[in-house]
């Protein structure tokens, strides 16, 4: 059982609707942790400000928790549920009221190591090619 330890954050009760913040969550998904944050920086959102320091957070975890260096993250995956809502009345026509709902939502950022392949070598196809020409001027006398 040797599972390893997930590298998250989380953050709850943002006082955002969470349809807007997916839109934001969605942007960084499956990217590399500093391009993520780049993207965040740059996105003209109010959901981004929230995403960012969630990230910057989720690096912390990592250096302290784990000893990693965030060139070597990627963001694995970002949930965004909603939260409990608020629920507000709007005074409306003839006496009536309507209600106002104030969405939350909860984040949840985890990120993973990036797994690094070393690259095969190339066999020589100029070797290949001899052999193979050579088997064929045989096999035609």
């Amino acid at each position: 059982m040797n599972e390893e330890k997930k590298i998250t954050a989380k953050l709850s009760y943002l006082r955002m609707g969470p349809r807007k913040v997916r839109l934001v969550a969605d942007l960084v998904k499956g990217k590399k942790l500093e391009k993520a944050l780049e993207i965040l920086m740059v996105t003209n959102k109010s959901a981004a400000k929230p995403m960012l320091k969630l990230l910057q957070s989720a690096t912390a975890n990592a250096k302290h928790n784990f000893s990693l260096d965030a060139s070597a993250l990627r963001v694995k995956s970002i949930l965004v549920d909603g939260g409990p809502m608020l629920k507000r009345w709007m005074p409306r026509a003839h006496g009536s009221a309507s209600p106002i709902l104030k969405r939350t939502s909860h984040i949840w950022v985890e990120l993973e190591k990036i797994k690094v392949f070393a690259k095969k070598e190339k066999k020589d196809k100029s070797a290949k090619g001899e052999s193979a020409a050579g088997e064929k001027k045989i096999a035609k006398k």
